[in-house]
């Protein structure tokens, strides 16, 4: 039988497509001058900024001056509470959870690849500061505090984000029980589909219809070389 791992690979190569087209229309729309003037000069852009940019030089000052990042029981935690959050999710039962600061684990009756990987593209603190907003507005009026919301979402989604890239390179099992270059594929595919949908909910100017004719449009120009090919390959199985 051919390894789960090689089938994965191959699946990974594919989706390279799919990524490519999405990368460009993500560059592309928030480069485009009426988004970039008027996305850039918002007060939400710039809260959001100095949060991530806060968290960013702290963590990196941590790392130069004591050799690793501060936090880590609470990236652990993050991770293997959305680990269990997914399994749950789909069905599976949590049978034990364990947090240290050198690491942890869930066990559950439930596996696979995005249960495995959800910690790498799934933010599970900015989640909770959206919902923990969300009810507190529910009973306090809090039109006023917006800034401070989206300065927590910087710092959250930069923890995220910079705590991704600290683990990846370090030899994760969670990449290599479904193969490397799949899982970063996947990881990569995910959180750009996140920040695609944060831009277009930030920008006005972008919409999903409009974002959705740009990526077809990509997708027949990629494809367009090709095409006939795959056509003619078709047209002679049938």
């Amino acid at each position: 039988m051919i390894p789960q791992r090689w089938v994965n690979n191959l699946i990974g190569v594919f989706l390279l497509v799919p990524a490519w087209i999405l990368t460009k229309a993500f560059f592309l729309s928030f480069s485009h001058p009426t988004t970039r003037h008027s996305f850039w000069a918002t007060e939400e852009f710039w809260f959001f900024g100095l949060g991530a940019v806060m968290w960013v030089l702290m963590f990196f000052g941590c790392v130069w001056v004591f050799g690793e990042p501060r936090f880590l029981r609470l990236y652990v935690f993050g991770h293997e509470l959305t680990h269990a959050v997914w399994a749950w999710a789909m069905g599976g039962r949590i049978r034990g959870f364990k947090v240290t600061r050198r690491g942890g684990y869930v066990v559950t009756d439930k596996s696979n690849f995005l249960i495995a990987l959800a910690p790498y593209f799934y933010p599970l603190y900015s989640l909770a500061v959206l919902v923990g907003y969300g009810l507190a507005s529910v009973f306090y009026d809090l039109s006023g505090f917006t800034p401070v919301l989206f300065a927590m979402l910087g710092v959250t989604w930069a923890f995220h984000f910079s705590f991704t890239l600290w683990m990846i390179p370090k030899g994760q099992s969670d990449l290599a029980a479904h193969g490397n270059f799949f899982s970063l594929v996947i990881i990569y595919l995910a959180n750009l589909v996140l920040l695609s949908l944060l831009l277009i909910f930030a920008a006005p100017e972008i919409t999903f219809r409009g974002f959705g004719r740009e990526l077809i449009g990509y997708a027949e120009e990629l494809l367009a070389p090709v095409w006939p090919h795959i056509a003619e390959l078709f047209g002679r199985r049938g």
